[in-house]
C-alpha cells in the first residue's frame, strides 16, 4: 500500500483529522502521537515535525510508552509468517531481508523473540530498513543482557528511527 505523500506547507495547513489521517501511521497504531502534535504547527521542516512527534512520546508515561512498543510486531513473529503485518511493516521487514530466511533462521528469530518478550515483555524493536538479517540477529544478543529501563530506552530512539523514515515517505 502507498499512501498518499503531501508537502509539509500542505500538512501545516491540515485540520486535526486530516493530519492524523496524513501522518498518524508513522508511529505503528498509535495514531494519538500525531493527534497530540498538531496543536504544535506549523512546522518549519521535516526535522522539527519528527522532533516534535517523538517530543510527544518521550514526553507520555510509561504506560503510553510501552503501549507503542507493543504495537509493534516480532520479526519474522506469527503475524509477520501469515502475511498480517501493516505494509509498512511488511516492506520494511522484507528490504532487511526478513521475508526469505531459511528454517533455521526464522527458529532462531523465534528463539530471540520468546527470549526477549520474556525477559523484557515486549517486542525486540529494532529500524529494519537500517539493518539485515545479520545485524539484527546480533542485535538480539547485544541487548538481551540490557536493563529494562535500558532496553525501553533503546527501543523509544528505535522507534523515532523507524517514523522517520516513515514520515520521509509521506511529507514531501
Amino acid at each position: 500500500m502507498t499512501r498518499p505523500t503531501v508537502s509539509l506547507e500542505q500538512l501545516n495547513s491540515l485540520d486535526r483529522a486530516a493530519f492524523v489521517a496524513a501522518i498518524g501511521h508513522v508511529f505503528e497504531d498509535s495514531p494519538w502521537i500525531a493527534e497530540a502534535t498538531w496543536p504544535q504547527r506549523p512546522f518549519g521542516s521535516l526535522d522539527a515535525l519528527h522532533q516534535a512527534l517523538c517530543a510527544t512520546v518521550y514526553a507520555a508515561g510509561q504506560e503510553q510508552q510501552l503501549a507503542l512498543i507493543q504495537a509493534h510486531p516480532d520479526l519474522v513473529g506469527r503475524a509477520a509468517l501469515a502475511g498480517g503485518l501493516g505494509a509498512e511493516s511488511s516492506a520494511e521487514q522484507a528490504a532487511a531481508g526478513l521475508g526469505t530466511l531459511s528454517a533455521e533462521e526464522i527458529a532462531r528469530f523465534q528463539q530471540f523473540n520468546a527470549a526477549y518478550r520474556e525477559r523484557f515483555g515486549f517486542p525486540f524493536v529494532i529500524c529494519a530498513r537500517e539493518n539485515k538479517k545479520d545485524s539484527i540477529l546480533a542485535g538480539f544478543a547485544a541487548r538481551l543482557p540490557n536493563s529494562h529501563e535500558q532496553e525501553i530506552a533503546t527501543a523509544l530512539g528505535e522507534i523515532a528511527k523507524i517514523a522517520r523514515l516513515r514520515l520521509a515517505d509521506v511529507v514531501r
